[in-house]
């Protein structure tokens, strides 16, 4: 299998220069295609991926852009595939119309493929094409590396992100089959009566965002104190990020060892978003992200993920008898008592339970 590795390097000035200097050529790049690819649209001309690489080496024979010389020719070929899967994505409906790359961007990346072991680890630095070797800090061993992904944060700091041939190691669990209903209030639920907090990063460090924003406004915008402000700001989100993802890659991993099947709603979480008093909370949540990673790291070690409809009433259907009680949904109900057997239900507890018996019944 194939997976990807992130690690934080250390270049020194020179190569934090020759880095930054490749970003920016690949953002012109990009936007250069990306400016060919417009105006063919308006004229009714096709334009591909062809017409766009052929576009590089005319750039790099003009006196304007000659400094694209100096960038690794492979990552300015990488920037305009990343252009032409960004059409793609738009012709199949998918993403929204790519659009131009700002120089003041936050993040900025750049990718480069490994051609004749130009991309290696030896001891505690990392090869790179161009730019030699960096200082690494590896958390973890790699198998082959096939290309790189060089990024730079809002907050100043270099990461280098590898996909790596990968061959995940056995994991022996007990079989165990379970049900999860995710919520707000609850980040999720498990059939078996467990409950996992929600906990709500993004809305504790409201506060602290909100002051450096207002401070960030009442500076002139491209001034020093701007930029040293516009870190701040960007240092309260990388946080608020670091400690989310961190919190879903350890749910996710413990449901995955613990158990062989998982049963999940197929939520369609755009759509929930369309709700504009629930938008803020379903997005600081970041089920997408839970479920994402639910997947990939099933497929590695063999676990089955089961969808259930999003139209499946699992909230309002007693698992005992499968009377369906409608005053649960329209009187917002937190713990029902089954009118037809009596049973006394946590609304959470009993969803995740019908989760799970509706994700074996589609095996």
């Amino acid at each position: 299998m194939i997976k990807s590795v992130k690690f934080r390097i250390y270049p020194n000035k020179m190569q934090k220069e020759f880095i930054d200097q490749t970003l920016e050529c690949s953002r012109i790049v990009y936007n250069k295609g990306l400016e060919l690819r417009t105006k063919s649209l308006k004229s009714k001309e096709h334009t591909g991926f062809k017409e766009t690489s052929a576009l590089i080496a005319k750039l790099k024979k003009s006196k304007k852009f000659a400094f694209l010389k100096q960038a690794d020719a492979v990552a300015l070929m990488q920037s305009m595939k990343d252009l032409d899967t960004g059409f793609k994505k738009y012709y199949k409906k998918t993403a929204k119309f790519p659009h131009f790359k700002r120089k003041t961007e936050g993040r900025m990346t750049y990718r480069t493929v490994n051609n004749q072991d130009s991309i290696r680890i030896a001891g505690k630095y990392i090869r790179l094409p161009k730019v030699g070797y960096i200082k690494v800090i590896q958390t973890m061993d790699v198998g082959r590396i096939h290309f790189a992904t060089v990024e730079r944060t809002a907050t100043g700091k270099y990461f280098v992100s590898l996909c790596v041939d990968f061959e995940p190691g056995n994991r022996i669990n007990e079989g165990n089959a379970i049900g999860i209903d995710v919520g707000i209030k609850t980040f999720y639920t498990d059939s078996n009566g467990n409950k996992v907090d929600n906990p709500r990063y993004l809305e504790k460090m409201e506060k602290r965002l909100a002051r450096e924003r207002r401070r960030l406004s009442h500076k002139q915008s491209g001034s020093n104190n701007y930029k040293k402000q516009r870190i701040k700001v960007a240092k309260v989100y990388e946080k608020i990020h670091d400690q989310r993802n961190d919190f879903l890659q350890k749910q996710s991993t413990k449901l995955i060892r613990e158990n062989k099947t998982v049963c999940i709603e197929d939520l369609n979480v755009q759509g929930m978003k369309r709700n504009h008093k629930l938008a803020n909370q379903i997005t600081s949540a970041s089920w997408t992200s839970f479920f994402y990673m639910l997947d990939y790291k099933a497929k590695w070690y063999g676990n089955i993920i089961r969808r259930v409809p999003n139209n499946y009433t699992s909230s309002q259907t007693c698992n005992c008898c499968g009377y369906q009680y409608r005053k649960v949904r329209t009187k917002n109900l937190r713990y029902w008592e089954c009118p037809v057997c009596h049973a006394k239900h946590d609304r959470d507890i009993n969803a995740s339970i019908n989760i799970l018996k509706k994700g074996l019944e589609q095996a």
